[in-house]
């Protein structure tokens, strides 16, 4: 199981829409058996050492550099709405390898 965390400034609007996105393109790329949580930046790095892969808008990723140095991928995106750059940037980080 992966769990994921995707994470916005307050953790209402950016990052519930980002986890509509992630739910469908989890499926796409074979993520079937995913968990996934959305929260506020402040939330997300005080328990962003639990998940295995942290989405957030690309301006917010270096937010995230503690958890990443423990191992936990992080994707920054430029458009959380967009399946194909979400579906790209999960495949690319490696984390299907790590199922």
């Amino acid at each position: 199981m992966v769990k994921i965390l995707i994470s916005c400034p307050n953790g209402a609007g950016t990052s519930l829409m980002a986890t509509i996105t992630a739910e469908k393109v989890v499926k796409m790329v074979g993520l079937d058996d995913s968990v996934i949580h959305h929260c506020p930046i402040s939330e997300g790095k005080s328990i962003s050492t639990q998940f295995d892969l942290i989405i957030c808008p690309i301006n917010f990723a270096p937010m995230f550099k503690e958890a990443e140095e423990k191992g936990v991928i992080i994707v920054g995106l430029r458009n959380v709405m967009s399946q194909k750059e979400m579906s790209e940037k999960i495949i690319s980080s490696g984390i299907l390898n790590k199922q």
